[in-house]
């Protein structure tokens, strides 16, 4: 996943010069966040109502299913969020190599020239 490259990247057509391999790295850790997160969310949301079946009472299932269908929607928002920033970030990038939202998009979703 990490391409290590010698050559600094010139952030926006300013005098910002960056490691190459900072993006990269904010890059994975926002790919791991976005695919992270919501099977973690899943996964404790599937513990949570195993341990109201294993109760085998009636309010703790009812509040398990609860708990896991919270988690479920959380965990559809961070993967959406993050998602939505990428692109929003890419469109508004575009190909001007030289704007500061280019910058951006390059930590965000790695998409350095």
């Amino acid at each position: 996943m990490f391409v290590l490259d010698e050559v600094p990247l010139v952030c926006g057509g300013t005098e910002l010069v960056i490691d190459s391999m900072i993006p990269q790295l904010v890059s994975t850790i926002v790919t791991l966040v976005k695919v992270g997160v919501p099977i973690l969310l899943i996964i404790f949301g599937m513990l949570d109502l195993g341990k109201a079946v294993m109760a085998q009472k009636e309010d703790e299932i009812k509040k398990g299913w609860q708990t896991f269908i919270k988690r479920i929607i959380a965990a559809v928002v961070v993967f959406l969020v993050i998602f939505i920033v990428q692109l929003v970030f890419n469109l508004v990038a575009g190909n001007d190599k030289e704007s500061m939202w280019h910058c951006v998009d390059c930590f965000i979703s790695n998409n350095c020239d």
